[in-house]
C-alpha cells in the first residue's frame, strides 16, 4: 500500500471520529463507543484520538474520561462560518418563526448523510425535552428538518442514505428503515415534515427544506414544541409561515450568490 493511500485512509478515519464527536456534542463519547459506532478497531481509534488530541482537534474530559471536540475544531468552525455564513441568511426566518409560533425554531444543514444543527432560537414554550444543540448531528430523516431534506432527495439517493444511516437509527427510539420510508412518503404528500411523539413524548415538530440555485435540498428550517401548541388550525398557519420563510431564504441565497462546497 502506498504512503499516499495510507494517509488518505487515516484522514478518512479521523474524519469519521470527528463527525461522531460532533454528533455527541457536549456529552462526548467513550473510546469504546467511538470504536463501536465507527466500526474501527479499538487500537486504531485510540491511536487516532491521541493524534487528534495532540493537534487540539479533540480532548479527553478528566472528569468523565469521554472524548470531545477540542478548541482547534471550534476555531476552524468559526473560520468556515466567515466563508459560508448561512446562519445570517436564515436567522431572520428563525426569529420570525419563533416569534409567531412561540415554539423553538431550528436551522439545519445537510452534511453528507447527516443534518447538522446550525442555529436555534428557543421559544417561550420551549421544553427541556427538545434537545438539539447547535453543532450536533443526526442522520438525515431523524428530526423534522432532516426528514424534510431527505424527503426532497431523489428516490435512489433516499435509499442510499437510508442504507448508510440504518446502523445508527436504533439510537433514536429504535427507528427503522421502514418507519423512515413511511415518513418520507407522508412528507412528500404534505409538502412538509411532521414528527409527533417520535423522538420525545409529548413533542411535535414541523419542518420544511430549502434548495440552492441547482434545486438541491441543502438545508431546512423547523419548529418544535409541546403537542398542544401545534394542533389545527394553528399547525396550518405555521406551515404557511414555514413556506413564506423558505421562499425568503432561497431568494436571499440567490441574491447573495452563496457558494456551497460540493460535499455530498
Amino acid at each position: 500500500m502506498s504512503t499516499n493511500t495510507t494517509e488518505i485512509g487515516t484522514l478518512n478515519r479521523s474524519s469519521t471520529i470527528l463527525r461522531l464527536l460532533a454528533t455527541a456534542g457536549k456529552r462526548g463519547l467513550a473510546l469504546t463507543d467511538i470504536a463501536s459506532r465507527s466500526a474501527l478497531p479499538y487500537g486504531t481509534v485510540h491511536r487516532l484520538l491521541k493524534q487528534l488530541g495532540d493537534t487540539g482537534l479533540t480532548f479527553q474530559s478528566e472528569e468523565s474520561r469521554r472524548y470531545l471536540l477540542g478548541p482547534v475544531a471550534y476555531e476552524l468552525g468559526l473560520a468556515a462560518a466567515e466563508i459560508f455564513d448561512f446562519r445570517s441568511v436564515c436567522r431572520p426566518a428563525l426569529e420570525r418563526l419563533c416569534q409567531e409560533s412561540e415554539a423553538t425554531a431550528y436551522f439545519v444543514m445537510r452534511s453528507g448523510y447527516d443534518a447538522v444543527c446550525m442555529d436555534r432560537i428557543e421559544g417561550p414554550f420551549s421544553t427541556r425535552t427538545i434537545s438539539l444543540d447547535i453543532g450536533s448531528r443526526r442522520p438525515l430523516g431523524v428530526g423534522a428538518g432532516g426528514l424534510a431534506i431527505l424527503a426532497a432527495c431523489a428516490d435512489d439517493e433516499c435509499e442510499r442514505i437510508l442504507e448508510a444511516t440504518a446502523p445508527r437509527l436504533g439510537q433514536f427510539h429504535q427507528l427503522t428503515i421502514e418507519q423512515q420510508r413511511q415518513a418520507i412518503l407522508e412528507t412528500r404528500h404534505q409538502h412538509y415534515s411532521l414528527i409527533r411523539n417520535r423522538l420525545n413524548l409529548g413533542v411535535t415538530a414541523l419542518g420544511m427544506t430549502f434548495r440552492d440555485s441547482m434545486l438541491r435540498p441543502i438545508g431546512a428550517i423547523s419548529v418544535g414544541t409541546i403537542d398542544s401548541r401545534l394542533q389545527e388550525p394553528r399547525r396550518k398557519n405555521i406551515v404557511q409561515l414555514l413556506k413564506q420563510q423558505v421562499l425568503l431564504i432561497e431568494k436571499s441565497m440567490r441574491a447573495s450568490r452563496r457558494v456551497l462546497i460540493e460535499h455530498f
